[in-house]
């Protein structure tokens, strides 16, 4: 996977306990081009502190283009901030 790490805006849902569930994403491509891409599967989910924030990682699959791929994405705690980490 490539590493991009560009913004995101994203639609997602929370449980009771905290715990996060991304349902799908938008990204701006080339100028004032979105690409909105829906979360097929989360495969894998990890925490890790990063330069001492507190992250959710997400390893993903999604149709992008009319391909399906594995991606990485970040939401950091603290700022509520959400990356499309790798692609």
């Amino acid at each position: 996977m490539k590493v991009v790490a560009k913004p995101i805006e994203m639609v997602a849902w929370f449980e009771k306990c905290g715990k996060v569930n991304p349902i799908k994403f938008r990204i701006e491509e080339d100028s004032e081009v979105f690409i909105i891409v829906k979360i097929e599967k989360v495969v894998k989910r990890e925490n890790e502190r990063l330069a001492g924030n507190p992250m959710h990682i997400f390893t993903c699959t999604g149709i992008i283009n009319g391909v399906e791929k594995i991606f990485q994405l970040k939401y950091e705690i603290n700022t509520c901030k959400w990356l499309l980490f790798k692609i």
